[in-house]
């Protein structure tokens, strides 16, 4: 626990902001400071070593950037908070970064797990794609930089050693080889056409070659295949011989590789271009190979040193993460506060250094220029926005349009109604802002509870007006950020209900404006319908039509998504609960024995039946509801 000090004075009514009496009241001591606008927005968190020295320096300093002097003209409360240690205030800083997005601080988005490699601890344990905390019952490889890597990973070792892959649910109940021992990719120990022994042989050759130990793994597998040989156990041999053959494609796919054998490392390269543009490539070596990399663009990074930004960076991203032991950087950022910090973390010494020469070097070259090529791609794509961004103001005549909002809705035969809110600006799409809606429907069942505001199945009008209330009369309690232009997917019912919504809330000079397949329902062909029932069509090849179709295209997969995962989860849930008999353990038991509720669904009765707890007439009950 940290000692705390929250300094808090208000400055309701007081046109200019004089922070004077809280300078003189700060400690010469480490802690967080927090400034906050009139409004009560959150402008800027920092850490310090003395607040008093570096929070006075806000307001003292003439050389200051254009961006601190706008920062420090904004505040009108300062908060406080002392800590025990700078390494404390380095850790609730990085929280309160995360968790407030202050305007002014720099911002790294990444919220995702990283994938990992898992190698599950059972008899014959299965290879498979894993995000979240690792689990100590099971062996874990990576992080990888995104899935493509970790997956393609997977497919290699298929390839060289066959490891299973299937759910154990599945594992349990084979009977015969799977499609995936028929194209050499599994050796079918479900059916026990591998020895235990071997297949264990076989999972030690994969861990040592996760573990960057390839030329160990190759010498094995040669003295096996030479035995074999010798012994005339030819197949043997030639299956060992094709594991040789693809371990060498496993090698030359590496980009990187390191004389060392078992490094683990993190190369952390920095691409500035005129214009505050910043990219940082995050490129991985585990066990001397190259798994990929990452890049990142930071926001408000605008008149920050390489060293500040790559700091930043390191915060944000490591602490609450795994950390290798060395972080190799293009730009120098000697902190050791910050390296003990991450070391106490990771239960190992962490070395932050600059790359000097050899290996090293070459990695960070490596990491440089893809954080370049990132960076062309992402201004490429910039200009490419901005060219229809400007041209939809042209076209609606609004030249202030920045933040734009779509919805669209997504149902079954009205099963799994959600509707979707998806966000563009500054852009870009922000799927960190998009919000799902699952929208209540009135049930048949005689005597079931409805929900509050609860809809008629298939109601598309009612489901958009729900949609749309939800997500603006938060706006008008003053939470969120206004859009300058909302589109609905849909024709002129639906932008009718939208502007019902709108006068019923107050939120009377809302840009509306839908957006219709048009008679062939074809891409090209939209039309755009408005308030005043209006309808135009703009040119296939217009860029402003292009950047709509972009946005509803994404309003109609973000909805689609969700009601794919709201129907399955319904179906797989209810099919089996909803039958009078069947409780957890019978449905554990038939999901267990089968592998599935599509094979449960595919299963007579007379199979249903031998399913322990099963009997004749409840699995003859079973049937005819799953039928």
């Amino acid at each position: 626990m940290s000692a705390s000090l929250d300094t808090t004075e208000p400055q309701a009514g007081v046109d200019k902001f004089d922070p004077k009496p809280i300078l003189a009241s700060l400690p010469l001591l480490p802690g967080v400071y927090r400034y906050y606008d009139s409004r009560g927005a959150v402008l800027y968190v920092g850490k310090a070593n003395q607040l008093k020295k570096r929070v006075s320096s806000y307001f003292q300093k003439t050389n200051v950037s254009p961006r601190i002097r706008l920062m420090v003209s904004h505040i009108a409360r300062i908060e406080t908070t002392v800590t025990r240690s700078e390494a404390e205030a380095l850790l609730l800083e990085n929280n309160l970064i995360k968790s407030l997005k202050p305007r002014y601080n720099i911002l790294f988005r990444d919220d995702k797990s990283y994938p990992y490699i898992v190698l599950t601890g059972e008899r014959f344990p299965r290879i498979t794609y894993y995000r979240g905390a690792p689990n100590r019952q099971h062996q874990h490889f990576g992080p990888y930089p995104n899935s493509y890597a970790a997956k393609e990973s997977i497919q290699l070792l298929q390839r060289i050693f066959r490891i299973r892959t299937c759910e154990d649910s599945v594992f349990n109940n084979r009977t015969r080889p799977c499609l995936l021992h028929q194209i050499n990719r599994c050796t079918a120990p479900c059916v026990n056409l591998i020895s235990e022994v071997d297949y264990q042989a076989d999972i030690h050759s994969a861990v040592l070659l996760l573990q960057g130990r390839h030329q160990e793994v190759e010498g094995k597998l040669r003295g096996a295949m030479e035995v074999a040989a010798e012994e005339m156990r030819y197949e043997q041999a030639a299956v060992l011989r094709d594991q040789l053959r693809a371990l060498h494609t496993v090698q030359q796919k590496q980009f990187v590789e390191s004389t060392g054998g078992t490094t683990d490392a993190d190369i952390i390269a920095l691409s500035e271009q005129s214009g505050g543009l910043v990219c940082v490539n995050l490129a991985m070596v585990r066990g001397g190979r190259h798994q990929g990399d990452k890049s990142f663009f930071p926001e408000h990074a605008e008149d920050l040193s390489a060293g500040d930004i790559v700091q930043a960076f390191i915060a944000q991203h490591y602490l609450g993460r795994a950390v290798p032991p060395l972080l190799v950087l293009a730009a120098d950022c000697h902190d050791e506060t910050l390296s003990q910090l991450l070391s106490e973390q990771a239960g190992h010494v962490v070395r932050i250094s600059t790359a000097s020469g050899g290996e090293r070097r070459q990695w960070l070259e490596m990491a440089q220029r893809n954080a370049q090529l990132a960076l062309q791609q992402r201004l490429s794509q910039q200009g490419g926005q901005q060219l229809r961004l400007d041209r939809l103001r042209e076209w609606l005549q609004m030249p202030s349009v920045q933040r734009i909002e779509c919805f669209d809705i997504s149902h079954t035969m009205g099963e799994a109604t959600v509707a979707s809110c998806v966000v563009y600006e500054s852009l870009n799409m922000h799927s960190s802002q998009y919000r799902r809606y699952n929208i209540p429907v009135l049930s048949q069942v005689a005597g079931a509870v409805q929900a509050a505001g609860a809809i008629t199945p298939g109601d598309d009008y009612a489901a958009m007006r729900f949609a749309l209330t939800r997500r603006y009369e938060k706006l008008v309690r003053g939470e969120g950020a206004r859009p300058d232009l909302i589109l609905i997917d849909g024709g002129l019912g639906q932008l009718h209900i939208a502007m019902e919504v709108m006068q019923t809330l107050g939120l009377h000079d809302m840009a509306l404006v839908g957006v219709a397949k048009g008679v062939e329902r074809k891409a090209g062909m939209e039309q755009l319908i408005f308030p005043d029932g209006t309808a135009k069509q703009m040119q296939s090849s217009d860029p402003a039509l292009h950047l709509i179709q972009q946005i509803r295209d994404e309003a109609h997969r973000f909805a689609i998504t969700g009601h794919r995962a709201k129907r399955g989860k319904a179906r797989t849930t209810s099919s089996l609960e909803e039958i009078a008999g069947v409780g957890d353990k019978r449905r554990r038991s038939l999901l267990t024995h089968f592998g599935g509720l599509r094979e449960v669904t595919q299963a007579s009765v007379e199979q249903l039946s031998q399913v322990e707890g099963i009997s004749k007439s409840l699995a003859q009950v079973i049937y005819q509801r799953l039928h």
